[in-house]
């Protein structure tokens, strides 16, 4: 696990990792301090504006970053996560206000159902700050020689998973009145709508 042990302690250095998630190869870092998702923001090109998700290792971690997780909103979580899903929720104590982007009050998160080196490296580092590896506006990469050479470069880990499906989470929003759709991805939106309805019934 020569390939896990590097993206590690890479992850752990303040460093970049590509790394295989349920969905899609992402850029990765360190989601528990500033400086390694700045660092990620400038490698990826991304405006410092535009949030990036909280990836967790599992719901018992997740609750732990963001013990406000509660009530409604907990439930959700635990009938979606693990899963091919990204959840937009309330921050009311703006925690990870680094990944938060113009909106501390709320938050993205992930619990992948990932399995093989991802799943070991998540449950070895506990908690990620993580976009899909390519650039702005191309395709979501679904194997490591899809990743971009520069963002290759940029990490100090490459952590291949074989194939992946190549099509990002699906993003809904908690944060209103009522869960909306806002990125159709890998899982049905309307389905996910469902089942969040019988699971609040």
């Amino acid at each position: 696990m020569a390939d896990v042990d590097a993206a590690v302690a890479a992850i752990r250095a303040g460093r970049l990792a590509i790394v295989p998630t349920d969905t899609v190869y992402g850029l990765a870092a360190s989601a528990y301090r500033e400086a390694p998702v700045r660092r990620l923001y400038r490698a990826k090109g991304r405006v410092e504006e535009q949030p990036t998700a909280l990836v967790a290792a599992d719901l018992d971690l997740l609750f732990e970053c963001l013990p406000e997780l509660r009530g409604r909103i907990g439930v959700i979580a635990r009938e979606l996560l693990p899963g091919p899903y990204t959840l937009v929720v309330p921050n009311p104590a703006r925690r990870f206000r680094w990944l938060a982007g113009s909106r501390p009050d709320t938050i993205g998160v992930r619990v992948p159902d990932v399995a093989g080196v991802g799943r070991e490296l998540l449950d070895r580092v506990g908690a990620l700050a993580a976009t899909s590896a390519n650039r702005p506006g191309e395709p979501d990469p679904r194997t490591l020689d899809g990743v971009p050479e520069e963002l290759r470069a940029a990490a100090d880990a490459l952590l291949d998973g074989g194939e992946l499906p190549g099509i990002p989470s699906t993003v809904l929003d908690l944060t209103g009145a009522e869960p909306a759709v806002l990125r159709q991805g890998i899982a049905p939106g309307e389905e996910a709508l469902a089942r969040i309805r019988a699971a609040l019934a």
